[in-house]
């Protein structure tokens, strides 16, 4: 994820994907993190060097995540509710063939646990790279797999066969019919192999539409994005949409014209007076309708992230070349073009690293400004937001420690309760 985290969420946005499982993040730490262009990354590592799994969301389901548990570097699992549905998403990414088998057995019985604490009752979706070929073919295992998968069946694949019937789960890669590039996962060198699998529950099978290897994009060097098109089947329901405060455009008296214009129209609406009445009330709601005319009011509905940031035009270009070029390399495996994508890869890194250190000396020269504090602050208060992992209650535990929904009640006296 180190220097990629915006081209992930252009990739993302191009390609309409909403939920996205990411794994050897590489990251250490515990938190969330906004990746720009209105996407949110929540992940766990306890190493920089290797592992970290992770979760990313679109910014309108970033309000839907209920619970957030890291169980290791090598599993976390999201809950969500998105229109009365629960749906969990678990991202998985199991020890490579070489590890030990101990390593192996915490893996599965980590990824069990996560299992067995989800209700029946609820979606469960799982993204993950098993780093395990289930093979072509599905005599014997017809119940939790489909007949596309790649090549032969290895003992790490048979260890996904054997979890998804334990928890009675269908692998989505091999049930559908693509050509052979939309379904190898991995490529590197000569090898050509299906390591990373989407697993849901077989009764939730008839929810998806279509899954399938996106080619043609960059951001990893190896591994492919497999792609899930999922609609849940949902009961809706009416819910009250919670109206956000209209405020006045305080800000533009920054501007002299308006500060002008301001003057005059309160000047006015106080009949010409010199001196303020004495009735302080009056005189502010004077202030206020004149604030409310001269200057509007704001829509009410949430700004959207239009932040470009570093993200400039230059950085686009060179990623757009970028991906062009493994695109020729993986149609024409030539030394040529292997040298002309590596030597792109190493562009872009040095245009981004420039972008970001242009935007950093802009930022730091305007906070040191008196206009800046306040910047300082609403960054400050930004960071916090991003941190969070919940953004609002929106469910409570009964005592079998399942969810129920509760409903954030706004009364007109400015207080809110939560009813179940």
């Amino acid at each position: 994820m180190t220097g990629k985290g915006r081209e992930l969420a252009d990739v993302m946005e191009r390609r309409k994907v909403d939920i996205l499982c990411v794994q050897e993040t590489r990251w250490k730490g515990s938190k969330a993190r906004s990746i720009r262009a209105g996407f949110k990354l929540f992940y766990y590592g306890v190493n920089s060097k290797r592992n970290g799994v992770g979760v990313v969301l679109k910014e309108e389901f970033v309000r839907n995540v209920l619970e957030v548990k890291r169980v290791s570097d090598r599993v976390m699992s999201l809950k969500l509710e998105i229109e009365g549905v629960m749906l969990n998403v678990v991202s998985g990414y199991a020890p490579q063939v070489g590890c030990e088998i101990e390593e192996k057995e915490r893996f599965w019985s980590e990824l069990d646990e996560v299992m067995e604490s989800i209700p029946k009752g609820e979606r469960v979706v799982i993204g993950a790279d098993f780093n395990g070929h289930v093979g072509e073919g599905n005599t014997g295992d017809e119940k939790v797999m489909g007949k596309f998968g790649v090549k032969e069946r290895n003992l790490e694949g048979q260890m996904v066969v054997d979890f998804a019937k334990r928890i009675d789960m269908g692998v989505v890669n091999t049930y559908f019919q693509k050509r052979e590039e939309h379904r190898v996962t991995y490529k590197s060198g000569g090898r050509r192999t299906q390591v990373d699998y989407i697993l849901c529950r077989r009764g939730n099978l008839k929810e998806i539409s279509d899954c399938k290897v996106v080619v043609g994009e960059s951001v990893a060097r190896q591994h492919r994005m497999v792609v899930c098109r999922m609609t849940l089947m949902v009961c809706k329901t009416k819910r009250s949409k919670i109206e956000m405060e209209k405020k006045t455009k305080w800000w533009k008296l920054k501007k002299e014209e308006c500060c002008e214009e301001f003057r005059e129209k309160l000047r006015q609406a106080l009949g010409g007076q010199v001196v303020l009445p004495d009735d302080w009330e009056t005189t502010a709601e004077v202030i206020r309708e004149t604030g409310r005319k001269v200057l509007g009011v704001s829509s009410g509905r949430r700004k959207e992230d239009k932040e470009t940031w570093w993200w400039n035009e230059e950085v686009q270009d060179s990623i757009q070349r970028k991906r062009l070029a493994k695109k020729k390399w993986d149609m024409d495996r030539t030394e040529e073009n292997r040298q002309e994508y590596k030597e792109l890869q190493r562009r872009v890194k040095r245009e981004v690293s420039k972008a970001k250190q242009k935007a950093y000396d802009e930022l730091y020269t305007r906070l040191d400004t008196r206009e800046g504090e306040k910047d300082l602050y609403r960054l400050a208060r930004q960071r916090d937001r991003d941190g969070k992992d919940v953004q609002q209650v929106r469910v409570i535990k009964d005592r079998e420690e399942g969810c129920s929904q509760v409903r954030r009640v706004y009364r007109g006296d400015g207080r809110n309760t939560l009813r179940s």
